[in-house]
């Protein structure tokens, strides 16, 4: 089974210049995840994962897309270990005029 949460939009603190120190930007989240779904035991609860993506972010006010994208892959692993293959992306709309920066990384874990 594949889960997609897409377009999960927030104002962070995000980035390493003085004025992303200080003002809350959008960034727009992406996640698609693979994991082996049983009905009697196995599904994953995407309200929850929206919820642990959102604490994440805003508790921590990361200085890189890198550490962001790193620290939710791991912390998304360790709650839900039955993800078997995920992809993130985290988008940085409106740093620039004419583009959308963004950054992605996709793992694939050993199954357990």
């Amino acid at each position: 089974m594949r889960i997609h949460i897409e377009n999960l939009t927030l104002d962070l603190i995000i980035g390493l210049l003085d004025f992303e120190r200080k003002h809350p930007q959008r960034v727009i989240v992406n996640m698609e995840a693979e994991y082996r779904y049983d009905k009697d035991e196995t599904f994953l609860d995407y309200a929850r994962i929206v919820q642990d993506i959102e604490t994440l972010l805003q508790r921590r006010e990361f200085s890189l897309l890198e550490e962001a994208v790193e620290e939710t892959a791991a912390m998304l692993h360790t709650r839900y270990p039955q993800i078997e293959r995920l992809f993130l992306k985290i988008a940085k709309p409106d740093i620039l005029p004419r583009c959308r920066v963004a950054l992605s990384k996709e793992w694939i874990f050993e199954k357990k």
